[in-house]
């Protein structure tokens, strides 16, 4: 998954070779205050199963804050077989310099646990957001999720899938009152999706001209694997009433066809959910140029100003 890239010159927080603060720009200036405004907390286990603790970290304002704040959980990408949260822990800056709080997810992967885990853990860390927002100060009118390739897919399925499909029984908890068999319903709206070239479809990924091994392998040899599939590809959950949907994709992508993009763009429009294709002319997968980059962010800020989440 790629995002924007920051300049050397933000490594001049650790040279000593300016006089004084009056010398530094305003990019210098916000890269050297960044730790006095946002802390981090590593590491915490939002979910166990079968000896597998599934971690997240959370970056969130530390003071100035004049009340909840939008909050973004980022998925990482790698063909829900490999990667890690930690590898793509710098892209998370634009959002904080966006005011955004920001949960950066693990999930279980393919060598660990097929399919669905991976899209079960992720719906789990959503719930995790909606029970820890008085703590860190989530505003959960304003819940965004992010993700790259794999991390886009379940960044759809994560906002799109229902509770009726049944991804989310080792979510819920009990209330306090002594094992009466209520359970809270902790997760929060989603109030927008930003998709950077993510499966939509994964059945064609299985078979045909498009299939691919990281696909495969992740459904590996399991019974109905076609019918799971479909179960866990946000192209089945599209319906009115989803939340406003991003999708940044480039037209040259050899891992997850453009077509993805293109065909979950006519699938929302005919829903009448609010949504935008902004493709990226010869892009690949990621790996776009800083002038494509940028305009990328540049229409995520106008997306999420558009919807609400942020003020102009």
């Amino acid at each position: 998954m790629h995002r924007l890239r920051f300049p050397a010159v933000l490594l001049v927080v650790f040279c000593g070779c300016l006089a004084s603060y009056a010398q530094l720009s305003e990019v210098e200036k916000a890269s050297i205050l960044l730790g006095q405004y946002f802390r981090a907390e590593p590491n915490m286990v939002y979910k166990t199963n079968s000896n597998y603790d599934a971690k997240l970290d959370v970056y969130y304002p530390a003071k100035n804050h004049a009340g909840p704040v939008p909050v973004v959980m980022t998925i990482h990408g790698g063909g829900w077989i490999a990667g890690t949260k930690e590898q793509s822990v710098l892209y998370i800056l634009p959002y904080l310099q966006m005011g955004f709080a920001v949960v950066n997810v693990e999930y279980r992967m393919g060598p660990v646990a097929l399919a669905p885990a991976a899209v079960e853990d992720c719906l789990c860390a959503l719930h995790w957001i909606g029970r820890n927002a008085k703590k860190y100060h989530f505003d959960l009118s304003k819940v965004v999720i992010t993700g790259g390739s794999a991390g886009g897919h379940l960044a759809l399925t994560t906002a799109m899938i229902p509770p009726s499909a049944g991804f989310e029984n080792e979510c819920l908890v009990e209330d306090d009152e002594g094992w009466t068999g209520k359970f809270i319903d902790t997760r929060p709206q989603v109030a927008a999706v930003i998709n950077w070239f993510g499966i939509t479809d994964v059945n064609d990924m299985l078979e045909g001209p498009n299939k691919h091994g990281y696909a495969v392998s992740w459904l590996g040899s399991l019974p109905n694997r076609e019918d799971l599939a479909k179960k866990v590809s946000p192209l089945t959950y599209v319906r009115p009433g989803l939340p406003p949907i991003l999708t940044i994709h480039g037209d040259n992508d050899k891992l997850v066809p453009y077509s993805h993009g293109v065909g979950l763009h006519q699938a929302l429009t005919k829903a009448a959910v609010k949504n935008q294709l902004f493709t990226i002319p010869g892009g690949g997968h990621g790996d776009f140029t800083d002038e494509q980059e940028l305009k990328a962010w540049e229409a995520i800020r106008t997306f999420l100003v558009s919807n609400g989440v942020l003020a102009k």
